[in-house]
């Protein structure tokens, strides 16, 4: 049972977010097909997104490579970062504008969050209380490696 917790349930989770992001995202470029008509308050406030030019490009571009990421288990941590905010936001959409939506907003919070905890060491250093800036190396010191050790 353990190995499933360990390396099949954060893999599903993973394929789960991974798809519905980048699926998502792809279809805001290409309108592959189509969303179901949003409540007043919502096409209002998507409307004030559209027209700012840039926040839906933006956003979807954001989608697509973090669900990209996800899919191919690279720099897992760092789409789950990028796909907060976005999530929070579609969450609090769904909550107060488009409550249609709901059960697949639960899906995906529950998804990062889970994905988020199975990460939890990675983010550890992000909770330091203070913290303080990494001491710069010079060159010499950045490029440095330990010939001895690899020769044997």
């Amino acid at each position: 049972m353990a190995a499933l917790h360990e390396k099949y349930l954060p893999l599903l989770a993973r394929f789960l977010l991974g798809g519905i992001f980048f699926t998502f995202g792809v279809n805001g470029f290409f309108h592959l097909f189509p969303l179901p008509p949003a409540p007043e308050a919502a096409e209002n406030f998507l409307g004030a997104l559209a027209a700012t030019g840039y926040m839906f490009p933006a956003i979807k571009i954001i989608e697509v490579v973090a669900g990209l990421l996800l899919i191919l288990g690279r720099y897992v941590p760092l789409a789950l970062v990028l796909l907060a905010p976005v999530i929070v936001n579609i969450g609090l959409f769904h909550a107060f504008l488009a409550p249609g939506g709901l059960a697949l907003a639960t899906v995906v919070l529950l998804s990062e969050l889970y994905l988020a905890w199975s990460y939890r060491d990675l983010y550890r250093p992000m909770f330091t209380t203070r913290a303080v800036p990494t001491e710069r190396k010079s060159p010499e010191q950045q490029f440095h490696r330990d010939v001895t050790a690899a020769a044997h």
